[in-house]
C-alpha cells in the first residue's frame, strides 16, 4: 500500500482539524486497544475515540454481526420506519439494561450524534414544562450545535456559535470553588425572589465532566441536585454521552449515586463499534411529542442498531462490570503513584472508573506529557479549560497487561516532561 503524503491534509483539509495535529501520523488499521499507522508502528490507544470506542476497535463479535447483516442485504437507512434491527435493539436494551436497573424509560432516536440527543432533551423539557430556561453547570460540555452550546461552559466553543446563546443560567458544579457550598448557592437562586433566576424547565449535568477537565461530582452532590429538581418540579437531564456505557465502571455513570434522571442522553459508545448512534431516554409520562415534531434523516441507522445489540452481550451478567472496576483500581493506584513519585509535576488525580486523568499546573506540561507518550507509542489527549489535564480513556475491555504497559509509558512520559523548563 502506498504511503499517504501528509501535505494532502495541509492543502485540502480545513484548518478546523485538531486531533491530527496532536497525533501527526496517518493511521491505517486498528484492533482492540491497538492502532497502527501506515509505517506499521503500533500504538496503545488510551483515547478511544474520545469515548466512542469503549469496547476498543473492530470488536470481533460486533463485526461478525454487522458483516452478516450487510451480506444479507439488511436495511441500512430507514428514517424511523420499523425495522427488525431496531426492534431487536429496543427489546434487548430494555431487557439487559433498563429492567435490571429498575429504569422505566421510553426510547427516542433523535439523530446519530450526542448533540442531537441533547437538543432533543432540551426541546422536550421546554415542551413538557412550558418554561424556557435551562440550568447548566460550570465547565460542562454538551455539544457543538446552538442549543447544546448554550448549556456549554467553554468560552472558546461558545464564541464559535457566532450568535448570542440565551435562555440558560450557569451554576457552579460540585467543588468548582473550594469551600463553597454550591448546593446552597443553587437553592438560594431558585428560592430567592430577588435572584433574577426564573424557574427553569430543566437542569442538565454530567456526573463526570470530560472536556471540562475530568471533574467528578460527588454522589451526595448529585443526589441533592436531584432532590432540588423534584422539590421545584424541574426536570433532571443527565448527559451520559461520554461518561456512560461503562466508562465510569457501571453502564450508566449515575447508578452509584442512586438517582433516576428524568431524561438521559446517550451516544458515543452506544453503538459499540464507533458507528454514529444516539438516543434520549425519558420517563413515559414525558412522551408528549407529536409525530415528527423532532426528527432527523439519519435517526434510523440500522448498522448501529446491529452492533449496539451485539455490544449488550457484555452486560448480560455482572462479570464485565466487575472487570472494569478492577482495572479502574489498578489505574487509580498507578496514577496516584505517579503523582507521589513526581512531586515536580504538582499533579492531582481526577475522575472515576476508567475516565481519569492527572491535572497539571498548566496546559503546557500536560501537552508535553501527551506528546512524550505519543512518541513512545501511546495515544491520549488533554482536557480542561487550558488543556491542563492529560486524560486516560483506555478501552474498558483492555487486558490487564496492555493496561499496565500503557500506564508505564505514561510514567516514563511524565518523567521526561517535567525535566523540561516551563516557558512563559
Amino acid at each position: 500500500m502506498s504511503k499517504t503524503n501528509m501535505d494532502i491534509f495541509e492543502t485540502l483539509e480545513s484548518e478546523v482539524r485538531s486531533y491530527c495535529r496532536d497525533f501527526p501520523t496517518v493511521f491505517a488499521k486498528a484492533k482492540g486497544h491497538k492502532l497502527f499507522d501506515e509505517n506499521g508502528r503500533e500504538y496503545i490507544d488510551f483515547f478511544s475515540g474520545a469515548g466512542a470506542l469503549n469496547y476498543g476497535h473492530n470488536d470481533s463479535k460486533m463485526k461478525e454481526k454487522l458483516i452478516e447483516y450487510i451480506m444479507d442485504d439488511g436495511i441500512t437507512h430507514s428514517l424511523d420506519k420499523a425495522t427488525t434491527a431496531k426492534a431487536e435493539f429496543i427489546e434487548k436494551f430494555n431487557e439487559v439494561i433498563l429492567k435490571p436497573r429498575d429504569l422505566n424509560y421510553k426510547m427516542m432516536f433523535p439523530g446519530p450524534t450526542g448533540t442531537n440527543a441533547v437538543e432533543s432533551a432540551l426541546k422536550l423539557a421546554r415542551k413538557v414544562t412550558g418554561r424556557t430556561d435551562i440550568i447548566s453547570f460550570t465547565r460542562g460540555f454538551h455539544g457543538m450545535t446552538i442549543g447544546s452550546l448554550s448549556v456549554t461552559g467553554n468560552a472558546s466553543k461558545r464564541k464559535g456559535a457566532g450568535v448570542p446563546l440565551n435562555h440558560t443560567v450557569t451554576m457552579p458544579y460540585d467543588q468548582f470553588v473550594d469551600e463553597t457550598d454550591s448546593i446552597k448557592y443553587l437553592e438560594q437562586y431558585l428560592e430567592d425572589d430577588g435572584s433574577g433566576v426564573d424557574l427553569p424547565a430543566a437542569m442538565i449535568v454530567e456526573t463526570v465532566q470530560g472536556e471540562g477537565g475530568i471533574n467528578a461530582a460527588r454522589f451526595d452532590w448529585l443526589k441533592k441536585v436531584e432532590e432540588i429538581c423534584k422539590k421545584h418540579d424541574i426536570l433532571l437531564i443527565v448527559d451520559d454521552i461520554q461518561a456512560g456505557i461503562g466508562r465510569t465502571g457501571t453502564f450508566f455513570s449515575f447508578e452509584k449515586a442512586g438517582i433516576k434522571p428524568d431524561i438521559v442522553c446517550l451516544s458515543k459508545s452506544l453503538s459499540g463499534y464507533g458507528v454514529p448512534f444516539a438516543i434520549a431516554l425519558f420517563r413515559p409520562e414525558l412522551d408528549v411529542w407529536n409525530p415528527g415534531e423532532h426528527n432527523g434523516t439519519f435517526r434510523g441507522n440500522n448498522h448501529a442498531f446491529v452492533t449496539a445489540t451485539a455490544a449488550l452481550d457484555y452486560w448480560k451478567d455482572s462479570s464485565f462490570e466487575e472487570s472494569i472496576q478492577e482495572k479502574s483500581k489498578i489505574t487509580l493506584d498507578y496514577l496516584n503513584k505517579i503523582v507521589e513519585e513526581n512531586p515536580e509535576l504538582n499533579g492531582k488525580v481526577k475522575g472515576r472508573g476508567l475516565m481519569v486523568g492527572i491535572e497539571c499546573e498548566n496546559g503546557e506540561i500536560a501537552g508535553r506529557v501527551t506528546s512524550e507518550a505519543f512518541n513512545r507509542g501511546l495515544v491520549m489527549e488533554t482536557a480542561g479549560m487550558d488543556g491542563e489535564v492529560f486524560k486516560l480513556f483506555p478501552a474498558v475491555n483492555i487486558d490487564e497487561d496492555a493496561l499496565r504497559k500503557g500506564l508505564e509509558i505514561i510514567e516514563e512520559s511524565v518523567k521526561a516532561a517535567v525535566k523540561e523548563p516551563v516557558t512563559n
